[in-house]
Parts: C-alpha cells; structure tokens; sequence
C-alpha cells in the first residue's frame, strides 16, 4: 500500500533509518515499501521522554524504527510493570498497548502509547488542581 505524505517547507520524515528533509517549497512523498515513517512532529525524543508514560511511548516508538520489539522489550516491560503500580488507571492503556506490540503492530502500539502519555497528562493536571485546592484550603473543610 502507499502512503503518500504531505510535507511543510523544511519539515522532516524517518522512513527506516534514514532522514529526509524538505526543502523550500512544500511537496508529496509516495512511499511503498514497509519501512516504519514517522513524521517529525510525531517523533519523541529521548531528552524529552521525562515522565514514565513518556518513557514507555519513547521505548514503543524505538521498537517501530527497530521494526522488531524483542532488544527493547525488557525495559518497555519493567518500565510498563512500575507505572501500572503507580497508576493502575493505565492498566487499559497497557493492555491496548501490549496487544500491539505482541501481535507486531508496532506503529499501532506507538499510537496507543502516545494516548497513555495523554492520560498521564490529564492525572498530573487532576492532582495539581487537588493541591492547588488543597493549598488555598478550599479542600480541608473548613468554612472561610
């Protein structure tokens, strides 16, 4: 099947190991073959991988451009195994996740990690708000 990607002046691709870069004038890639593609703005970059949601997306990520999960798979595991403890919400984002990376769904599974980050995302925003309320005393049941 071919994928035909849209480029932005300057933009960025992987396709494989490989980088190309647009040039000045936006244009098309047709591209057939089962090499992985991930466009730039899809990339996440290791120094960017800060929280373990981010983590697990960066080593799911790694294993789509390995094109074969079994090198990363023990550290995408120890890795999955402690967030879950933390937060069991995730669990269903694992499972999506698993599923993909065992049946070698690679990019599917990366997608599936990107929405775990996002959940991640939303419980650290819900916990800041609880001590945001819990700082200004809104939450300690007193009455002002």
């Amino acid at each position: 099947m071919t994928l035909k990607v849209d480029l932005k002046p300057g933009e960025r691709v992987v396709i494989g190991r490989s980088v190309v870069t647009n040039g000045q004038t936006r244009s098309s890639l047709m591209i057939d073959g089962s090499e992985p593609v991930l466009r730039e703005r899809d990339i996440l970059r290791e120094e960017a991988a800060d929280t373990p949601a981010k983590r697990i997306a960066y080593v799911v990520q790694m294993m789509y451009l390995a094109g074969s999960p079994d090198a990363l798979l023990p550290a995408y595991t120890e890795l999955a195994r402690g967030a879950m403890k933390a937060a069991p919400s995730m669990i269903p984002f694992f499972e999506a996740v698993n599923n993909h990376v065992l049946t070698g769904q690679l990019y599917k599974a990366f997608r599936e990690a990107r929405k775990l980050v996002a959940h991640e995302a939303s419980i650290f925003e819900h916990a800041k708000r609880g001590a945001s309320l819990r700082a200004d005393g809104a939450d300690d049941g007193e009455s002002p």
